[in-house]
């Protein structure tokens, strides 16, 4: 079975006081290697997965500058990111702190 390419790891988020996703923090890929930590505003994060990119929900493993521990992909439906699983009626990305 094939690894599915991965764009971006989400890290980190901080809502706005009305829910919405206001900033992000993540890891993002360059070919083979993966920058250092980026922070994005909604606008960007939305533009990229309307793209095609693909982020999921994860952490980068401690010493191991490559590879991460990812949980469910983050998506753009009916005006609102949630992680795969979740509910469209508002932002909400399960399992992800806040900072």
């Amino acid at each position: 079975m094939a690894r599915t390419k991965i764009d971006g790891v989400v890290e980190a988020v901080r809502y706005t006081p009305g829910g919405e996703v206001a900033l992000v923090r993540t890891y993002e890929r360059h070919g083979v290697v993966w920058s250092d930590r980026v922070m994005l505003e909604r606008k960007d994060l939305v533009e990229r997965l309307q793209k095609g990119k693909r982020y999921m929900i994860g952490e980068r493993k401690e010493f191991l500058g490559s590879v991460f521990n990812t949980g469910p992909a983050v998506r753009y439906v009916n005006q609102h990111l949630v992680a795969d699983g979740g509910a469209a009626a508002q932002d909400r990305l399960v399992g992800v702190p806040i900072f």
